[in-house]
C-alpha cells in the first residue's frame, strides 16, 4: 500500500483504490463576487491532472475554478493520447508518479505536448506530484521536461504544516504573501528552487514560478486562500 495525502490509498499493486477518508463538500457558491471578480462570459477549459498517478487534490479546487467561469475537466497524463481540446489551463495536484513513471514515460506524446504548452506559457498550477512531473526525470525516468531539475525517491519522509511565504509576484501570488499549506512526500529534486522561487519555507527558496507557472511541493486549500484560485482563473481567461 501507498499512502497518499489526506487518506488517499493507493494500491497498484493489487490494481484497487480505497479511500480511507472520504471527503465530500457542499457545491461553492456560483457566484465568486466576495473576492472582486465577475464571471467571464466565455469559460474556458482547465485541464486538472487525473488517473492512478494524481490520485489527490482538494474538491473545493474544481469548486472555486467553476464559480470563476472555468470548466475543470480531468485527463490522465498516464494514458490520455493529448490535452483535452480548448484546454487554457493547466492543474496537476497530488498523487504518486514514482508509483507509475514507466506510464508517463510511455506518454510520450502527451510529455511533448505538455512540455511545449507549458513553455509557451500556458497557466499551470503543479503541487507535489505535479511538481515531479514536470521536472526533467523521476527516478531517471524522463518526464514533462519543463524544469531543469531531477526528482529521486529518498528514504526519508517529509511532513509537515508550514507557513510558506511568497517571494515574488507570480501566477499565483504576490510578493509578500503568506499562505499556510502541507506537504507529504518522500521524494526530493534537485535543485529544489531556480529564478524566482514559488515559497520560502522556514527560511529555504523552494520550487519554481513565473507569471504563467506555479510549481512546488506545497499543497494550498484555495477555499482558505481563495485569491490563488481567482489569479489562477484570471490567467486562464486571459491565455483563452
Amino acid at each position: 500500500f501507498f499512502q497518499a495525502e489526506d487518506g488517499i490509498r493507493d494500491t497498484s499493486v493489487t490494481g484497487v483504490q480505497t479511500c480511507a477518508l472520504p471527503i465530500s463538500a457542499a457545491p461553492w457558491p456560483a457566484d465568486p463576487a466576495r473576492n472582486g471578480s465577475q464571471i467571464p462570459p466565455t469559460r474556458q477549459k482547465v485541464a486538472v491532472a487525473a488517473g492512478r498517478a494524481f490520485t489527490f487534490r482538494y474538491a473545493e479546487t474544481a469548486e472555486l475554478l467553476a464559480a470563476h467561469g472555468c470548466d475543470v475537466v480531468p485527463f490522465d497524463p498516464a494514458s490520455d493520447p493529448a490535452l483535452p481540446d480548448g484546454t487554457a489551463g493547466l492543474y496537476l495536484g497530488g498523487g504518486f508518479p514514482e508509483v507509475h513513471a514507466a506510464d508517463l514515460t510511455a506518454n510520450g506524446t502527451l510529455r511533448a505536448q505538455i512540455r511545449e504548452a507549458v513553455l509557451d506559457g500556458l497557466p499551470t498550477v503543479a503541487e507535489c506530484a505535479g511538481l515531479l512531473y514536470l521536472c526533467r526525470t523521476l527516478d531517471g525516468a524522463p518526464m514533462a521536461g519543463v524544469l531543469d531539475a531531477d526528482a529521486a525517491m529518498t528514504e526519508r519522509l517529509t511532513l509537515r504544516y508550514p507557513v510558506a511565504t511568497a517571494t515574488a509576484d507570480t501566477l499565483l501570488t504576490r510578493a509578500g504573501e503568506q499562505v499556510t499549506g502541507h506537504e507529504f512526500h518522500r521524494t526530493t529534486v534537485t535543485p529544489t528552487a531556480a529564478g524566482a522561487p514559488a515559497w520560502t519555507i522556514d527560511g529555504e527558496d523552494v520550487g519554481f514560478a513565473s507569471p504563467s507557472l506555479h510549481a512546488s511541493y506545497l499543497h494550498t486549500h484555495w477555499a482558505g486562500h481563495p485569491r490563488l484560485a481567482a489569479r489562477f482563473a484570471e490567467a486562464v481567461h486571459a491565455h483563452g
